[in-house]
């Protein structure tokens, strides 16, 4: 059995931990999933004999099939905390004007006792990749997962964080209503940098090393920095394979070396329709909102 103690920083002794060799065949089977049909060596021989477009066009694909990777292997590695619910269907929020006005103008003292009504409709929405919540503290995460923050301004991760705060403002009544009865006292919301660079971590922007603190696994994060690797991995060998079969061995460069691709796993959305004011429903104790924290001592 090989298990990954963690490598995040200040990490607490978690009870859970990583075992990579009982992940090893999920891990195999998302990756086969993600690579296989799209980035085949056929696949890539067919773009590279096409022309440039269509070159292009599947190198565009790639962020969007590791965003979709990266997803659904914090998914994986989150079930092995058995105190976690992890959602990742069905969860476009709604972000009213009030909401909005609440985050941008107020310190977060001021908001994050309040519980929106979920029910509220409006012209502007927000989805998440992952909402995860622990059924033993109350404490739900609203998490975003990037690729890479290297082509976003700070005017647009700052956008991204308030839409992000507002929607979360409406997650308590959300769960409890649609999600089994699931009680949150407290929504916390963080951005996942895959790449690990532009990392504010008091300002919830997180590198992906750190997902042990938000999952409570030990090891979390090496492991999906290693599937994340493995899948990079298996993109270059198709490569080389499809490269091979049309020009003949050379040295290859990686995929994504001459291509700035920017992150292609967007979650914003916005819908036609009327803003609506909302009001706190009753029933329900104080909620706290705010940004994702770093525990020290394993308490959350």
């Amino acid at each position: 059995m090989t298990t990954i103690l963690s490598g995040a920083p200040g990490a607490p002794a978690y009870p859970h931990a990583v075992d990579l060799d009982t992940l090893q065949s999920r891990f195999d089977v998302l990756i086969d999933e993600l690579s296989s049909q799209p980035f085949s060596a056929v696949a890539l021989s067919k773009a590279l004999a096409g022309g440039v477009s269509e070159a292009a066009a599947i190198l565009r694909a790639i962020p969007i099939q590791e965003g979709r990777l990266l997803e659904r292997g914090i998914g994986i590695i989150a079930d092995l905390n058995p105190d976690l619910v992890v959602l990742t269907q069905n969860l476009r929020l709604p972000v009213t004007k009030t909401a909005l006005e609440l985050v941008e103008k107020n310190d977060p003292k001021h908001f994050r006792s309040l519980t929106l009504d979920a029910d509220t409709g409006g012209r502007k929405t927000y989805t998440p990749d992952l909402i995860v919540v622990n059924r033993n503290t109350k404490l739900a995460h609203v998490i975003d997962v990037k690729r890479s923050l290297g082509s976003y301004e700070v005017s647009r991760i700052n956008e991204l964080k308030s839409r992000m705060l507002a929607a979360a403002l409406v997650v308590p009544d959300l769960l409890y209503r649609d999600h089994h009865r699931l009680v949150a006292e407290e929504v916390r919301v963080v951005i996942l940098n895959a790449e690990n660079q532009r990392a504010d971590v008091a300002g919830g922007v997180w590198p992906l090393s750190d997902l042990d603190h938000l999952v409570e696994v030990g090891g979390a994060g090496k492991a999906i920095g290693m599937l994340r690797e493995r899948f990079h991995g298996r993109i270059d060998e198709n490569w080389k394979l499809a490269r091979n079969s049309i020009a003949g061995p050379k040295e290859p460069g990686r995929w994504g070396a001459s291509a700035d691709i920017a992150d292609a796993n967007g979650s914003e959305t916005c819908d036609a329709g009327s803003i609506t004011e909302v009001h706190q429903p009753a029933g329900r104790g104080q909620v706290r909102v705010g940004f994702a924290r770093i525990p020290r001592t394993g308490t959350g």
